[in-house]
Parts: structure tokens; C-alpha cells; sequence
């Protein structure tokens, strides 16, 4: 009997303690779970050492999080312009209420990749294809907006979507390949004109300037050799009437070094001439200073025979 006393209390410290320890939950870092009593959901137990009722709780559902991420399976998609393209992505989502998302939803995964891949139809289906391969980045918004709306009554928030790659049909490459070549042809050709020209409207302002410059530099050239001859003929006019002067002063050495300036240059002219002629001139010294001195004795008779003649006056002859 004691024996059987004994058994029995051992039993039921080993039932107490197994309902204790029944008890005693601990929920790890990132993970959430949630607590039902007889099936209804009571609370939420965040990461930590929680004790519940033991045969009345139970956890329901242990929910991860964390930010957690999806791959997009691949489909093919009509888009505006009837063209068939193969779309495959990624999305980021992160459970924010642990009750809804546990209990609002069966399979959230499931359901939230779903989601995902419908309104990737919608979206790129109402584009035409070259929006779907320059709009990537609209693209991702748009649906993150619409996405992120469709799950909140989840408790799931969607942080990011990305679609990874839009593949079109080998003919469809092959001809956009055709027309982009065909595009930077044109343009190449365009930007070749255009080189061309600008060449030669360079070349032609280049002519223009160098013609003005040219003008420029002729009237620059006549302007010095009007102001030349007008020096010369200043200092022509000014020797003359220095020469003018002496003679009426009756100095001869002036009308000499005239003369001999003249006939040194005449002499000179003769030289330089191109002609095949023979000149017999006294080019000897004697005989150019002998010419000027003949030239100089002519002056000063002409001089003594304007001195030798009456001064006319204003008065009458008295011996009228």
C-alpha cells in the first residue's frame, strides 16, 4: 500500500512538472507566435521566455518577422501591342501584425505571391513594349503601390518589388536589334552632314575673314603710301622753295647740290634700266662736278642780269 502511495505521488510530481514545463515557452529572436485558448486567439508572444496556461493555451501559429523575399516565377505577358515577353521578378515583404497575417489569410506566402504575379499582368499588360523595357522603374512603383495596398488588410507590409527581367520573343530582338542599328545609321549619317557643314561654313567665314583682313591690310598699305608721297611732295616743295630762296638771295651752292641731287638720280635711272643700249655719259667725277659747275656758272649770269636790270617802283621816270 505504501508502495502504491508512493508511485502515485511520484506521478503526480511528474505530471506537475510536465504541465509546468507545458507551460514555459520561449519565442526566438525575429519570430512572433500567437497564443489560442480552447482555439480563439488571445495574444501575441514577442521574442523572450513566456509562461501560458497550460492545457487551456496553446500556441496557434509561430510567424517569421523578418524581412523576407520571394521569387517571382516566370510568365509570359500580351502587352498593348500584342507582344509576347516573359517577365520573371523578386519582392520584399515583412509581417507587421501577426494576428491578421495568421489569421486573416491562409497561407500567406501563397496568397501574397499570387498577388504579385496578377497584378504584374495588369500593369505591364497595359503597356506597350518599349515602355516595359525604358519604364522599368515606373514599373516597380506602380506595383509596389498597388501591392502594398491589396496586402495591408493582411498585416504585411511590401517594402520592395523588382522585376529582374523582361525577355521578348528572338524575332522581336532580333528586329528591335535591326532598328536600333538602323537608328544610330541615321544618325551617324545626320551627325556626318552636320559635320560637313559646319566645315564648311568655317572654311567660308575662314575665306570671309581672310578677304576682310586682306582689305584691310591693302587700305592699310595705300593709306602709308598716300601719307608717303604727301611727306615726299611736302619735302619736294619745301626743297624747291628753299632753292627758290637761295637763288633770289643770290646763293649758288644751294642750286648747286639741287642739280647734283637730280643728275646723281638721272644717272642712277639710266643704270638701272633694263635696255641693252650703250650710253656714253662722263660718269667720271671730273666731269659731273665740271657739268654742275657749268650749270652753276649759267645760274650766276642769270642772277647778275636779273641784278643789272632797273627796279620797277611806283613812282614815274624823271628823266621821262
Amino acid at each position: 500500500m505504501i508502495m502504491e502511495m508512493a508511485a502515485f505521488a511520484l506521478a503526480l510530481v511528474a505530471l506537475g512538472l510536465i504541465i509546468v514545463f507545458m507551460g514555459i515557452k520561449v519565442v526566438p529572436q525575429g519570430y512572433e507566435f500567437t497564443v489560442e485558448r480552447f482555439g480563439r486567439y488571445t495574444r501575441t508572444l514577442s521574442p523572450g521566455l513566456h509562461l501560458i496556461i497550460p492545457l487551456a493555451d496553446r500556441i496557434g501559429r509561430k510567424l517569421n518577422v523578418m524581412e523576407q523575399v520571394l521569387d517571382v516565377p516566370s510568365q509570359e505577358i500580351i502587352t498593348r501591342d500584342n507582344a509576347m515577353v516573359t517577365v520573371d521578378g523578386v519582392v520584399f515583404f515583412q509581417v507587421l501584425d501577426t494576428a491578421r497575417a495568421a489569421y486573416e489569410v491562409s497561407n500567406l506566402q501563397v496568397a501574397t505571391l499570387n498577388l504579385i504575379m496578377t497584378n504584374i499582368r495588369t500593369v505591364m499588360g497595359g503597356m506597350d513594349l518599349d515602355e516595359l523595357l525604358s519604364q522599368r522603374d515606373q514599373i516597380n512603383t506602380k506595383l509596389l503601390t498597388v501591392v502594398d495596398e491589396a496586402t495591408q488588410p493582411w498585416g504585411v507590409k511590401v517594402t520592395r518589388i523588382e522585376i529582374k527581367d523582361i525577355a521578348p520573343p528572338r524575332d522581336l530582338v532580333d528586329s528591335m536589334a535591326r532598328q536600333m542599328k538602323a537608328e544610330r545609321d541615321k544618325r551617324a549619317a545626320v551627325l556626318e552632314a552636320e559635320g560637313l557643314r559646319q566645315a564648311e561654313v568655317l572654311k567660308a567665314e575662314g575665306q570671309k575673314q581672310a578677304q576682310i583682313l586682306a582689305a584691310e591690310g591693302r587700305r592699310e598699305a595705300a593709306f602709308r603710301d598716300a601719307e608717303a608721297r604727301e611727306r615726299e611732295a611736302e619735302a619736294e616743295a619745301k626743297a624747291v622753295e628753299m632753292v627758290s630762296k637761295a637763288v633770289a638771295g643770290g646763293e649758288t651752292t644751294a642750286v648747286n647740290y639741287f642739280i647734283a641731287q637730280r643728275y646723281v638720280a638721272a644717272l642712277e635711272k639710266v643704270a638701272s634700266a633694263p635696255n641693252q643700249k650703250l650710253i656714253m655719259m662722263p660718269l667720271e667725277a671730273s666731269g659731273i662736278i665740271g657739268a654742275v659747275a657749268g650749270i652753276a656758272e649759267i645760274a650766276k649770269d642769270a642772277m647778275a642780269e636779273t641784278a643789272q636790270k632797273p627796279r620797277r617802283t611806283g613812282l614815274p621816270n624823271s628823266g621821262a
